[in-house]
């Protein structure tokens, strides 16, 4: 929700944030077959420093949302404040643990692979696939009623999960809700109160939730545990406009969904699918994170920060290869995928669920709508993986070993710093000078 995006980023630092709001559930073709190869580094959430998780679980018109709390500071400043299009109960609200959306991010993280390049006189050097390019507010319940009345304010809901103290809220004007909620400590930001006012408009609620300090000591725990929130609506759409009122800069927002029929895809703004199976040179495996950064960079910036990528969308049923392992139905499950037939310790059967990871990197400029999203039919396989070939450390004493050194190798390499400097805008020069210098561990054995 908002907090989902939060992105809440910079709502978090606030003494009480505005998250995200969220209201509903919500190419470079994929190479299918199996290969060979050891992942060796992943490009996972942790990689912005800026950035939001949620998942989506959307079956019908129900939507189960989780959202990862990303605030850094005290708890008692941390709130979240979202949009939502129903009266939320009691039994719609749960509490999370985190491990399991990791488990999400690590198995659908793009990946970095590395193949080791047999002897030439064996069998010829096999091309690579290429792709196209966040005094207690709580407490005085009355009081706090007949306070938000007077405002045009209604509290339809007040209740506990957790760590957490939750009420619903609705209201008749975007001022009178502003009013309340900066009365309740919430620092609701300069320019808040259109966005705020076309969510009333469209009779959407309030979520709004806050630590309870005294529970939480008890339970032991210092730090915040996802929320997932669930309920029912025709509209298919993530609210993202509110994260965006006040954020210092662009943010970004990875989106988990977990959906019956197949890929999940925006209505509203273009969907792209990253560049993905391509060589790049293998000193990249000393900084991946720094190349998938810069690579996502040039990506938003070729699209003018007005797409949603598709990092990863597969059949949960099988993997191929796996890069973490398999995510079992008892998770699932807790998530909001109740459709499954299989034990808890299983994972879900071919055909069950369908997962699709999606990265957007927006601003208020650039995504001046909410996401709107449609589940399709769509079943083609993609997982962002980049390959490096380590080459082979024999010695060229054959016409095919020689042909390898001379002109396969060197071949190979330029294209590896043409496809890398394409991707990420980095200077080909360095790139080359990197290639040059880099030494794989067994050339420095042979050396």
């Amino acid at each position: 929700m908002a907090q989902v995006h939060s992105h809440l980023n910079s709502f978090h630092r606030m003494k009480t944030s505005l998250l995200l709001p969220i209201v509903a559930a919500l190419a470079i073709a994929s190479d299918a077959s199996a290969f060979c190869g050891f992942y060796v580094a992943k490009a996972d959430s942790k990689l912005y420093n800026e950035s939001s998780q949620v998942v989506l679980v959307r079956d019908g018109k129900r939507t189960q949302l989780t959202m990862a709390n990303d605030y850094q500071g005290d708890p008692k400043e941390f709130a979240l404040v979202i949009p939502v299009p129903t009266v939320i109960e009691r039994d719609d609200v749960d509490v999370m643990e985190k491990a399991i959306i990791d488990h999400l991010d690590a198995y659908t993280a793009p990946r970095l692979v590395e193949y080791w390049d047999s002897d030439p006189e064996q069998r010829l050097y096999p091309a690579a696939a290429m792709a196209p390019m966040g005094p207690d507010p709580f407490s005085a319940p009355a009081k706090r009623r007949e306070g938000a009345k007077a405002l045009g304010v209604t509290i339809k809901r007040e209740f506990s999960k957790g760590e957490y103290d939750l009420m619903v809220l609705a209201a008749e004007q975007s001022n009178g809700l502003i009013t309340w909620l900066n009365g309740e400590g919430y620092q609701i930001p300069e320019g808040a109160t259109d966005v705020i006012q076309s969510y009333i408009a469209q009779d959407m609620k309030f979520f709004v939730a806050k630590v309870n300090l005294e529970r939480q000591a008890k339970q032991g725990r210092t730090w915040l545990r996802p929320l997932r929130v669930s309920f029912n609506s025709k509209k298919f759409m993530l609210p993202i406009r509110l994260g965006t009122v006040n954020a210092k800069g662009p943010q970004d927002l990875i989106i988990y969904a977990l959906t019956r029929q197949g890929r999940l895809e925006s209505t509203n703004y273009r969907t792209v699918r990253l560049p993905t199976n391509l060589d790049i040179p293998p000193y990249v495996k000393n900084e991946f994170g720094d190349f998938y950064r810069a690579m996502f960079a040039r990506a938003v910036e070729i699209e003018k920060m007005s797409s949603v990528f598709i990092e990863y969308f597969w059949d949960m049923g099988w993997c191929d290869p796996c890069s973490s392992d398999p995510i079992p139905n008892i998770e699932l499950r807790a998530l909001g995928v109740d459709w499954l037939k299989g034990e808890n310790e299983q994972r879900p059967q071919e055909g069950e669920v369908y997962i699709t990871r999606l990265h957007v990197r927006y601003d208020r400029e650039h995504f001046p709508e909410d996401l709107v999203f449609q589940e399709t039919g769509d079943h083609e396989n993609l997982q962002g993986r980049y390959v490096m070939r380590h080459p082979w450390t024999g010695k060229a004493d054959t016409e095919a070993r020689k042909t390898y050194f001379n002109e396969t190798l060197p071949k190979r390499r330029e294209e590896e710093a043409q496809t890398l400097a394409r991707m990420t805008n980095w200077d080909i020069d360095t790139i080359r000078a990197k290639q040059a210098a880099y030494r794989s561990p067994k050339q420095k054995e042979g050396e």
